[in-house]
């Protein structure tokens, strides 16, 4: 049998249903690989609470009441908040903080509540991201920078980059991550694995800490398209009493198409995803990817897509502004960090926010209390708004004359550690052929598709219209049927 942790989550499913071993084996080869907590991939990790819901898995296994997952390990993102578990948004502002409630991703991946049963996962801990979600690299954590297991000199990509590792490296079969400009894309890519962003409002928001609202969006990141559609089939469903923002769209079974075959899919490709600042190395893996779609009977279409080189400036206009609000409830008094000296509410406030808060998330609230404040709201929140709608409505354009829509998920592979620590700019430029398709709400994921400089891996992205996650993983599962990008491992794994 293949050694449990270089199983997939398919396989590992399979393995626990007809009892080849048990969710407590599992779970125990899972916690042996995390000693030492390699590339600083977990924040919390607790033997007990793991074990006791793996025995707890066993148990519903041999009562014949086991979950579509049921014993699988999974690592959640340290924005999900979780009883069992400490959560930190990567803030020392929530250093220790714990959840009196789970967040309804984590519900819905574990075993379930109030009698709704879950998919029965077992939660291996916390794993590390950007502070409040905020950065490409995973090097803006409080708790010290991931390190890519391909390189460890490298970064992971941000902010799931804990959860891209820990699947990348092994330690997690998956992981549960979150995407506001590309948040779950460019980790998968930079570390080789498969990661999907669902249609906005597809999974709910409920629970899982905010850094911009109207963007924020949960979705699975594993090594196979099989295993996302998996996973993102247990955590999509209506919230409608909780999240406000969740859609009144039933759950699916993303599993379903997976084996259609392409036959006449129409592909997009669109020119300004393919223009000077894309690296040589990402666009040769890219046109080879492209090539075996071709081969399996899809047709490259043409498109344009007018306002991408707009999404940068737009993103950082929105995103802070609603991070300003956001972040606002972070002040000392309800919970989380408090200053020791003080001398008055205000001094307690600022104080406390100074200590608790890093640079990065210094730098975004600044900028989004200045672009909501009078006399800049309307020259900058609210014409971002409006571009912002035009770029949704170009991809309704392009959707017109083509299916899915294809090209990099980042202009290069990852970057040296530290790279970019004087050069905020140059990580928010990383993102331009992400945030497209976040401002539009439409579903996104990464594929590995080979590799470039350094033997350091590349994604490519495929985007989707509304509600059209089934078809992305059925073109990303075709394409893994063909080749084996996303088979490969570093080095020593």
């Amino acid at each position: 049998m293949t050694q449990l942790h270089n199983m997939t989550v398919a396989q590992l499913a399979q393995t626990l249903k007809t009892k080849q071993a048990s969710a407590v084996e599992v779970a125990t080869a899972f916690l042996a690989r995390t000693g030492g907590n390699p590339h600083n991939a977990f924040l919390d990790i607790n033997s007990e609470v793991t074990l006791a819901q793996a025995q707890a898995s066993d148990a519903r296994i041999a009562a014949g009441t086991a979950g579509a997952l049921e014993g699988v390990p999974i690592a959640h993102k340290d924005v999900f908040v979780t009883r069992d578990f400490a959560t930190t948004a990567g803030s020392k502002i929530l250093s220790g903080y714990r959840s009196p409630f789970d967040a309804t991703v984590v519900q819905k991946l574990g075993a379930g509540v109030n009698a709704q049963g879950g998919a029965g996962m077992v939660s291996l801990g916390k794993v590390n991201c950007d502070e409040f979600a905020m950065g490409s690299a995973n090097e803006n954590s409080a708790y010290g920078a991931v390190t890519n297991p391909w390189d460890t000199s490298r970064v992971p990509g941000g902010s799931s980059g804990g959860s891209a590792a820990a699947v990348a490296a092994r330690l997690a079969p998956a992981a549960t991550g979150t995407d506001t400009g590309g948040s779950i894309r460019q980790p998968a890519s930079f570390c080789g694995i498969t990661g999907i962003k669902p249609t906005y409002g597809r999974a709910s928001r409920y629970g899982m800490i905010a850094y911009a609202s109207s963007l924020d969006q949960a979705g699975p990141m594993a090594r196979t398209a099989e295993d996302c559609a998996l996973l993102l089939s247990a955590m999509c469903g209506a919230d409608l009493d909780r999240d406000s923002t969740s859609l009144d769209v039933p759950a699916e079974n993303f599993s379903a198409k997976l084996g259609d075959n392409l036959l006449g899919l129409r592909i997009g490709i669109p020119k300004e995803f393919f223009g000077e600042g894309l690296a040589a190395d990402v666009r040769t893996a890219i046109d080879a990817a492209l090539k075996t779609l071709e081969a399996q009977g899809a047709k490259l279409v043409p498109i344009t897509l007018p306002r991408t080189e707009l999404a940068i400036p737009v993103y950082y206009i929105i995103a802070p502004a609603e991070a300003s609000s956001n972040l606002s409830r972070f002040d000392g008094v309800k919970f989380g960090h408090r200053a020791s000296a003080y001398t008055d509410l205000v001094s307690m406030y600022k104080k406390t926010r100074a200590e608790g808060f890093g640079e990065e998330v210094k730098r975004r609230i600044m900028t989004g209390a200045y672009v909501l404040s009078h006399g800049y709201y309307d020259a900058y929140y609210l014409q971002a708004q409006k571009i912002r709608r035009m770029i949704a409505d170009d991809f309704q354009r392009a959707f017109a004359e083509c299916d899915v829509i294809a090209g990099p998920v980042a202009p290069s592979v990852a970057w040296k550690l530290g790279n970019n620590a004087s050069d905020p700019l140059a990580d928010y430029l990383a993102d331009i052929f992400t945030l497209p398709a976040s401002l539009a709400g439409l579903p996104g994921m990464s594929i590995p598709v080979g590799f470039g400089e350094g033997h350091m891996p590349v994604g490519m992205q495929l985007i989707g219209n509304y509600l059209q996650e089934a078809r992305l993983l059925n073109v990303a599962h075709q394409y893994q049927l063909a080749t084996d990008h996303h088979l490969q491992q570093p080095e020593g794994i």
